[in-house]
């Protein structure tokens, strides 16, 4: 797939609303660049399969995951004067969501136009400028003067998904990449654009393909997809929070620019070391930029996957993204292109013996 396809495509995936639980648009921007790689299907979580061309059944089974949902919020109740209460949809730092453009569903499954606010500093005790700002404090404002207005005229309901409103653009110059969600619609596009570079290939697996729902409240939708698809091995692709901006230099180990991160451990799984240290090695070899890493928190679809069945290897394969879970990210092509090349070259050289190796 040449550099300005997987761009288009990257936009159409990341600009689509998609909160956990409410994929729809993602699944609809996925679909058309899946069907000449492979058969799809949908389930009723919304989770997108794809059975690579060439698949025989009676191989390994090799599976790409990412998650299409993204950080977001809900409508949980409609204030007299017309402002929305929300509650967040995956892990947000309250004081990063004020003043920011959002798109809210209505009624008519149209998105409307709203931003995130709080009480200005002229209104604010001293008490309350000192304070840590709380999400109990933070409104969607739509343009309405009351709650009868907000319900009839815009249409605006409780459980209703917010996400944020941010247009993908890229700067060539810079080889970066800027918009929403990408944590983890870049590594939706991973997995569509590693099908399409092996499209021609010859393997030694079955290779399937998984956009899973809900990670951001429970890698719920990989818990489906792992059980479903039943993998001897996975590569997971993720959005993984860039940290070279915010940790002492000795300490970085996720930089934008410097290839996709492979980490050895999270809060929620130790990554099988015989399998990280092959894709390392292969790596390195075939001079592939990747950074490896050592991480005290978070978690990824592996988590899901790795205690599936009788027990899986797993990869993450994650692409730096600055600025996850705010509005806004930033991530360079090349991190991305990196990722694909090694998944790429990790899929031609999986057979057997080397998967039960691990």
């Amino acid at each position: 797939m040449e550099k300005s396809k997987a761009l288009e495509m990257i936009a159409a995936i990341s600009n689509a609303n998609g909160i956990s639980g409410f994929e729809e648009e993602v699944v609809a921007e996925i679909l058309p660049y899946a069907k000449t790689v492979g058969e799809t299907s949908v389930d009723r979580m919304r989770n997108v399969f794809i059975r690579r061309i060439g698949n025989t059944g009676s191989r390994p089974v090799v599976q790409l995951d990412a998650h299409s949902d993204e950080v977001g919020f809900m409508v949980q109740a409609i204030c007299p004067n017309g402002t929305l209460r929300i509650i967040p949809i995956g892990g947000w730092v309250p004081s990063n969501i004020p003043a920011h453009k959002v798109w809210v569903r209505n009624k008519e499954g149209k998105y409307i136009p709203g931003l995130t606010a709080s009480k200005p500093p002229h209104f604010m005790t001293e008490a309350e400028r000192k304070a840590p700002l709380e999400m109990s404090n933070i409104t969607i404002d739509i343009g309405a003067c009351s709650a009868e207005e907000a319900k009839n005229e815009f249409g605006i309901r409780i459980g209703e998904p917010v996400s944020p409103d941010v247009s993908f653009t890229y700067d060539e110059d810079h080889d970066l990449m800027v918009g929403k969600a990408f944590d983890c619609r870049v590594g939706c596009a991973a997995i569509l654009k590693t099908l399409h570079d092996l499209k021609d290939e010859t393997l030694k697996v079955d290779v399937i393909g998984a956009c899973a729902t809900q990670e951001e409240v429970g890698v719920r939708g990989a818990t489906i997809t792992a059980n479903v698809i039943k993998p001897d091995i996975a590569i997971v692709f993720e959005g993984c929070p860039a940290d070279d901006t915010v940790v002492e230099p000795y300490m970085v180990q996720t930089a934008i620019k410097h290839g996709p991160m492979l980490r050895h451990i999270d809060a929620r799984m130790i990554t099988n070391p015989r399998y990280q240290r092959y894709a390392l090695n292969l790596a390195e070899e075939l001079g592939i930029p990747v950074q490896d890493a050592v991480r005290s928190g978070g978690a990824t679809n592996g988590a899901a996957i790795h205690l599936s069945n009788s027990g899986v290897p797993v990869i993450v394969i994650g692409i730096p993204v600055r600025y996850a879970h705010t509005h806004y990210g930033i991530s360079a092509y090349s991190d991305f292109d990196n990722a694909v090349k090694l998944a790429c070259e990790l899929l031609k050289r999986f057979d057997k013996d080397l998967i039960y190796s691990f």
